[in-house]
Formats: structure tokens, sequence, C-alpha cells
């Protein structure tokens, strides 16, 4: 990977970022072609297939962007003794670097999200996926992994697609053993029952998950910061980080620091993933050195990448660099630069 002088690796030593993500992996298969006629059956496009690919999705495209950020990671997830969790584990072994740690429940159907895209609009997505909860077995051995692999990474992603890997307390457990062993957790929830990731020090619900979740409004940004401290209160969290699609995101942190982070979106293509790649550039920067308060411009300018792609995509760390670089070119030229934060991170 190229490297930039003001924005060195995170893998540089002796300060290497080492993050852990535990969660629900699934298989994104995306079917491309394009569109010339509707069908005389029903009034549906016809889709003449081009190409298919398949990526990592869920928890597995949070991997992804660790890895692409430069990041040490680790990945322990559960896939089912079938064809589409072997392409996963193929996938996983792919990702340089990573440590993975896939466990096999046989009975279990692997999560695939089909997606029929026509140039760049998605027409149909189609999934297939069991939701069930681990079975006892697995289940212990999962926790095991992670009970004995928290003590080597310094941030830990819980990534909850609500497929069943985190259900059970699994999620709460995974959290008391990072807490033990003196890490920080950032928890991507699913649903509204919140309680069951209590003491995070992260949480980022999207808007209506965080309507969901306190059933108060969401709306303005007020509605926001209001709803993310009751949250805060409730569940024990240290932060809240609030996704608000096109309007950013909004960060209100248990101490009372608040940071609203507009994105400025370019050409937007598509969205799936784009969650993963904030989670994935918070969970690198803290590991990093950086305060949440302070990787929130990082995760907003990761988020207006990625959207600019188009099926579920990652961001790498020369074109973080590349976009922060362009940022400060593009600020008041009689501005002092900030100082830089550790490890070539910009916290502006």
């Amino acid at each position: 990977m190229a490297q930039h002088s003001d924005f060195p690796a995170l893998g540089d030593p002796p300060n290497k970022a080492r993050v852990l993500c535990v969660g629900d992996v699934m298989l994104d298969h995306y079917v491309y072609g394009e569109v010339e006629r509707v069908s005389p059956e029903a009034p549906t496009p016809v889709l003449r297939i081009e190409r298919e690919t398949h990526t990592l999705g869920g928890a597995g495209n949070v991997l992804r962007n660790l890895c692409a950020l430069g990041a040490g990671a680790c990945f322990v997830s559960v896939v089912g003794n079938d064809e589409p969790g072997r392409e996963i584990q193929r996938l996983l072994s792919a990702e340089d670097g990573a440590e993975v740690h896939v466990l096999v429940q046989p009975q279990r159907a692997t999560t695939v999200k089909t997606r029929y895209i026509a140039g760049s609009q998605q027409l149909l997505r189609a999934d297939r996926e069991s939701a069930f909860p681990l079975g006892p077995y697995v289940r212990d051995d999962l926790l095991r992994l992670a009970r004995e692999l928290v003590t080597s990474y310094s941030v830990v992603v819980v990534s909850d697609y609500a497929k069943g890997v985190l259900t059970e307390g699994v999620a709460l457990e995974i959290i008391k053993a990072a807490h033990e062993a003196g890490g920080r957790v950032i928890v991507d929830p699913k649903g509204g029952d919140h309680i069951r990731y209590r003491g995070a020090d992260l949480l980022k619900p999207n808007r209506r998950e965080l309507a969901h979740a306190t059933g108060m409004p969401v709306a303005s940004d007020d509605d926001v910061v209001a709803a993310a401290r009751t949250l805060i209160e409730r569940c024990g969290f240290g932060a809240v980080l609030v996704s608000l699609g096109r309007d950013g995101m909004i960060y209100a942190g248990g101490d009372g620091n608040v940071r609203v982070q507009r994105t400025a979106l370019r050409d937007v293509y598509d969205v799936p993933g784009a969650g993963d790649t904030v989670v994935a550039t918070m969970a690198a920067a803290m590991a990093a050195g950086l305060a949440p308060f302070e990787a929130v411009p990082l995760a907003g300018a990761a988020a207006a990448i990625v959207v600019g792609k188009v099926g579920t995509a990652v961001v790498s760390q020369s074109e973080l660099a590349a976009s922060l670089r362009d940022q400060r070119a593009a600020a008041e030229p009689f501005d002092p630069p900030p100082a830089s934060p550790p490890y070539g991170f910009e916290a502006g």
C-alpha cells in the first residue's frame, strides 16, 4: 500500500492499530446487466445479465474496511455448512493480514443478499437468511474465542445484523469481556432493544433506529441529541454516533460533547455498507489513539467517499488521505493548519 508522509499507515509500528470485529457475516451477491425492454409476461424490466460478483457483507464488510485502512484486524463469525458459507471463508482468507476465525453450524443457512443492478440502479434485492440464535455448543465456542482474543485488541467492534450470532446475551458477554481486558467497544446495533448492548463505549444507530429505541422525535438536530442522551442515560453508553444519511452524522458524548458532522456528498450511487465504513473508520482511528469525538470527521469523510461507489464498497487509506488533503486545501489559506493528532489522522 502506498505511504503518504502526512498520513502514515495505521499498521506502522510501534503503535499498531488493532481491532477485533465480531458479528453477523453475509455474502453480498451482485448481478449486473442492462435493461432494454419490459417483460411481456408482467410489467417488470428484463435484466440482460452481463456479470456476477460476490463480496463480503455485514460484519465482513467491516473487516474489509479495516484492512483497507491499514488496521491490524481480527474477525470472528459463524456460517452454515453450505456453498455460500464456503465462499465467505474463501473471501475472508483473501483479506491480507487479517486473523480470521469462522465457526460452522451445520444446520444454519448462510445469509445471502442478491442485488440485481442495471447500470448504477438497483432493481431488486432478494435475501436468503437464517436469523436463529446460535446452537449452545457454537455459542460457547464463539464466546470462548472472543474472551481469548479481546486481550490482544484495544478496540472491539460488535456488528449486529440481527442474523442470530449476537443474540441471547452474546453481545453483552463480549462487551463485558472487552472491558475486563481494558478495551473499548463500538456497537453497530440492530432493532430497538439497545439495553442488550449496555455499557458499550460507542453506539452507532441511524436516525430510524434511534427513534425506535427511544420512542422520541428525531426530526431536528436538537431532537437527535436529546434522544441520544436519553439512550446514553438509559443504557450507560459512553457516546452515541447517529447516522443521518445525506445529512451527515451527530455525535453525542456522555461527557456532554456534541459534534454535528455534515457530509459533503457528491455523486451518490449506492449506500449498502456505508454504515460499516463509518464503524470501521471510527474503530481504526480510536485504536490508533484518537478519542471518538476527534474521529468523527474521519468517519464523515469516509462515508462521503463510499456512497459514491456502486455496491458494497470500502474506503482505502490512500483515498481517505487524499480526501483530507483536499478538504485542507479548500479551507481558508490564511488559517494555520491544525495540529496533527497521533498517527497522521486529522481531527478537523
